[in-house]
């Protein structure tokens, strides 16, 4: 459950401009989390409407996000056959974005090679009637208005162990030291109340994808820090796994085109505020 804190949003200054994290042998089914990738042309057109798109999407108090900023591919888990199996369900009608559900799946079939095998989805996405009828049986206490929470998105999941509370689980413990590995975050820690203006859940993780979720982990930043920290650089490089990134932020106001170096692949994501990240890579 979520209950609003006192939001004090700290600006803090993040030497973020270049680093590099150690390769890491990670189990992944095709090589990789999976992701929409583009191939780069010669250069990208930019609207206003990419900046409500994508997996860095912010959304707090006072940043909710539009209907439209909805993942186009939210499937019911029962559904998914191949990526549906290595967790439990708390109910059965538990929905969310195919993609993130595949990465999901890969990562605690990695849990499960190190004798971690105790997960249990408790929640995924929800539509916004969802969110409205949570809210009006709850209050503002205990739930958000439509629009105002990450599982509106499709990208966010409370997971939990059937075993114990999650704080204390094994599959806890496992989380925060390896879900970074395959793009996710844990959304809301301990220590980072003020800056989230939500309490501590460690059972809510939220995709957002490499390197993003390496730089996150690496520097121990939030999403607000994190994208406050883009906004500042415009630029910066990332080397994981052997591979380098090269992230850029633009603000948007109108389109725009950007150039790309050539033989790269990218991707792009709106903030939710006021403009695009994209990623560049070999």
């Amino acid at each position: 459950m979520k209950k609003w804190g006192f939001y004090l949003f700290l600006l803090l200054f993040l030497d973020l401009a270049s680093f590099s994290i150690e390769p890491i042998s990670v189990e992944k089914a095709d090589g990789g989390p999976i992701d929409m990738i583009s191939t780069c042309a010669s250069s990208i057109k930019i609207t206003k409407d990419n900046i409500y798109k994508g997996n860095l999407l912010l959304v707090n108090k006072d940043y909710p996000i539009p209907e439209k900023s909805v993942r186009s591919d939210i499937v019911d888990l029962r559904n998914l056959h191949e990526w549906g199996s290595g967790y439990g369900w708390l109910h059965a009608d538990i929905r969310l974005s195919e993609r993130v559900a595949q990465n999901f799946a890969q990562m605690v079939h990695a849990a499960e090679k190190e004798g971690v095998n105790h997960f249990m989805i408790n929640s995924g996405y929800r539509d916004f009637k969802e969110q409205n009828k949570l809210y009006q049986e709850m209050g503002p206490d205990y739930a958000l208005p439509p629009g105002y929470s990450e599982h509106n998105l499709g990208l966010s999941l409370d997971v939990g162990s059937s075993q114990m509370k999650m704080e204390k689980a094994p599959e806890g413990k496992w989380l925060r030291k390896n879900a970074w590995k395959y793009g996710f975050i844990l959304r809301y820690p301990e220590d980072k109340t003020a800056i989230t203006g939500i309490q501590y859940e460690p059972w809510h993780i939220r995709y957002v994808g490499l390197p993003h979720s390496a730089i996150m982990h690496e520097k121990n930043v939030t999403l607000e820090e994190y994208l406050t920290d883009l906004k500042e650089k415009r630029n910066i490089t990332a080397n994981v796994n052997g591979k380098k990134y090269a992230i850029s932020y633009y603000p948007v106001s109108k389109t725009l085109t950007i150039k790309t170096p050539g033989h790269c692949h990218y991707e792009i994501s709106g903030n939710n505020m006021d403009g695009v990240i994209v990623t560049t890579f070999p």
